[in-house]
């Protein structure tokens, strides 16, 4: 290869890595809906350059997330190893809404839709899929109401994300308060039958593709 034609290549190298590290950074600040132009800027490269690298922003979160989410697997795994079902459940609940609070981009990614055959879809159905060995083994266990389903848990995402998100700015942890509020009323000693069931697989998908 001629040398001008390595020192392209390396040069293009840079720039994506520029671009992903700035990435990172802006959507962690700022959410996804941050600006591209934003992302170009801190990486010091052009908007244009910024589109040769990532023709969408479905290709820029393909390329971040999934390492992002992998740090859920972690905290999920973590959780199923707790000998106490209800523990590790508490735990995880904890782990993740923490995980959303420190990055705002992730919360997002929690709260939204992504293409089924996107990289950030393919991590998401892993993560629940983990999630969902967490609450049966808790429901097993007697401690967590019995009630309780995935679906639930992801309305509860969709509810925190939102609390997460109004105050970031102006007290931080406030999601702390409303997950201990959460954690008693899932606790199976003080359930008591409600009258409204969970969401439909149907209606569960409809809400999901509108957001």
């Amino acid at each position: 290869m001629p040398p001008q034609a390595r020192r392209l290549r390396a040069d293009a190298a840079r720039n994506r890595d520029k671009l992903l590290a700035s990435a990172v950074h802006v959507f962690g600040e700022r959410g996804l809906d941050a600006p591209l132009e934003e992302i170009a800027r801190q990486a010091k490269v052009s908007i244009g350059t910024l589109y040769n690298h990532f023709p969408t922003r479905q290709d820029l979160f393909d390329a971040i997330l999934p390492e992002r989410l992998a740090a859920l697997e972690r905290i999920t795994t973590e959780a199923l190893a707790d000998p106490d079902p209800w523990d590790g459940f508490v735990r995880f609940l904890s782990g993740l809404f923490e995980l959303q609070a420190r990055d705002h981009g992730l919360n997002d990614a929690l709260a939204r839709r992504f293409p089924d055959d996107s990289a950030v879809g393919a991590a998401c159905r892993s993560g629940f899929a983990q999630a969902e060995l967490l609450i049966e083994r808790a429901r097993q266990s007697g401690r967590l109401r019995a009630d309780f389903e995935t679906r639930d848990l992801i309305t509860l995402m969709w509810a925190m994300s939102q609390v997460i998100r109004e105050s970031m700015e102006v007290a931080p942890q406030t999601w702390r308060r409303h997950l201990a509020f959460v954690v008693d009323g899932l606790r199976a000693e003080a359930a008591h039958p409600i009258e409204t069931p969970p969401l439909t697989d149907g209606q569960l998908e409809k809400l999901i593709r509108g957001r």
